[in-house]
């Protein structure tokens, strides 16, 4: 009897609603970028300015999902060998990433992001071995989203132009508004 009243009452009982994420975000941040191999004394050691939107439709139930990002970077690279005029190579970047995010434990306000796309850059300068300014090519990043109240804080660890163009490591930590 017991046992029929407990099983009763766990198929009366309202079934729990995930919480759903804020969808979207826009916001702007700041970090760090080297040349990696061949092109590191190419390209020197600089800092980053981001502008970023992100769509990654999730609720608290999902521990995974997919994502995406765009991003607009203005890179000032300093130590350049490419930097023929002037001290700094100057640098315009855009990109687009599609990828997932994954809620690694039981913090359902941090997720770990990866994404992988193509991106467009424009330097100042050309810069060989292609003596170009223009190059197209992938770019793939591995980061952190923490959900604050009405934000959301990323850092995240950009690796671009594999294969096409000069190579670049970079670390970027932004903070952007969350919304619908």
């Amino acid at each position: 009897m017991r046992a029929a009243l407990c099983i009763a009452a766990m198929l009366s009982a309202p079934a729990a609603s995930a919480d759903p994420l804020p969808p979207g975000s826009i916001g702007g941040g700041f970090g760090v970028a080297s040349g990696t191999g061949a092109d590191a004394k190419r390209l020197g050691l600089g800092y980053l300015l981001v502008a970023q939107a992100a769509w990654q439709p999730m609720d608290t139930s999902q521990r995974m999902n997919w994502a995406a990002k765009w991003s607009v970077v203005f890179g000032t690279m300093s130590y350049a060998d490419a930097a023929r005029i002037g001290s700094d190579l100057l640098n315009l970047k855009m990109d687009l990433m599609p990828g997932v995010r994954i809620r690694p434990g039981q913090n359902l306000s941090r997720y770990v992001t990866l994404r992988a796309g193509g991106m467009f850059m424009r330097t100042d300068q050309v810069i060989a071995p292609k003596m170009t300014r223009s190059f197209v090519g992938a770019i793939a990043s591995i980061g952190v989203d923490q959900y604050l109240p009405g934000w959301l804080l990323s850092f995240d660890l950009r690796y671009s132009m594999i294969g096409t163009g000069p190579s670049e490591l970079g670390l970027v930590v932004a903070i952007a508004k969350t919304g619908p």
